[in-house]
């Protein structure tokens, strides 16, 4: 699979990602040069985090037959030590539902694992850079 990343020319900074059929612009705020037109690109990566969570809850519950409701995910950034190597994201989840402290536990167990959060923290990413 590939996804496009490419300048849609309309704006100083604004770009348009294409994945499969899907596409939505990223952008950085006036202060960086841009025109806000979308997320950042470390926005779309904190992003990704929180869907995984949500998107993974959701697929283990209705597979264990949990009566859960709905799931909202937050995440909060805290990259003021990025440049020292630390960046912290801490997702936070809302879960409603009849749900029993021993289900709420399993999801909240289960959101640690989503495929999302092990790429980022336990998995060795190996990026190659070539020019076409």
């Amino acid at each position: 699979m590939s996804i496009t990343v490419r300048r849609d020319g309309t704006t100083g900074m604004r770009h348009t990602v294409s994945i499969r059929n899907h596409a939505f612009s990223v952008d950085e705020p006036p202060a960086n040069g841009g025109e806000d037109a979308g997320p950042t690109p470390h926005e779309v990566y904190d992003a990704a985090l929180g869907a995984c969570k949500a998107l993974t809850v959701l697929w283990y519950a209705n597979r264990k037959g949990i009566a859960l409701r709905d799931i909202e995910v937050v995440v909060d950034r805290d990259d003021s030590a990025e440049r020292q190597g630390s960046y912290r994201l801490k997702a936070s989840l809302r879960l409603s539902g009849d749900l029993s402290d021993a289900q709420r536990d399993e999801l909240l167990k289960v959101a640690g694992k989503c495929p999302v959060h092990r790429l980022m923290t336990s998995v060795t990413t190996e990026i190659e850079t070539v020019l076409l």
